[in-house]
């Protein structure tokens, strides 16, 4: 079955926007989340995560700090996905709690393999 790469991308957070979630907030959004992961636990390669802030450009020229902070978006987090269509790929990442929010988007690749 392909494999298909997820890329989370967001607009870079203004310091002192938005709130924290409540704590019931949060237990009702990892119980929907806990839910979707069981559903299609045999789609989920690699559930990824979130990316740190920091890390390295590396260009043929060497390699510099990055991300860019003047960036419009930044990768945010990733996952991996098995699925028989990229249709049946984008159907399981939007059902997934809190991947696509306002402000936000998920690039969904086929992993080619030889």
């Amino acid at each position: 079955m392909p494999k298909y790469l997820c890329i989370r991308r967001s607009q870079p957070r203004q310091t002192g926007t938005g709130g924290k979630p409540s704590p019931a907030q949060m237990e009702e959004m990892y119980a929907k989340f806990n839910a979707w992961k069981a559903k299609f636990q045999q789609n989920i390669v690699d559930l990824g995560g979130k990316l740190g802030s920091g890390g390295k450009v590396l260009t043929s020229d060497g390699a510099t700090d990055g991300p860019f902070v003047e960036a419009k978006e930044v990768v945010g987090g990733f996952m991996i996905l098995s699925a028989k269509d990229v249709e049946e790929a984008m159907e399981i990442a939007r059902q997934c709690p809190g991947v696509v929010t306002p402000g936000s988007s998920l690039e969904i690749r086929e992993i080619s393999t030889p």
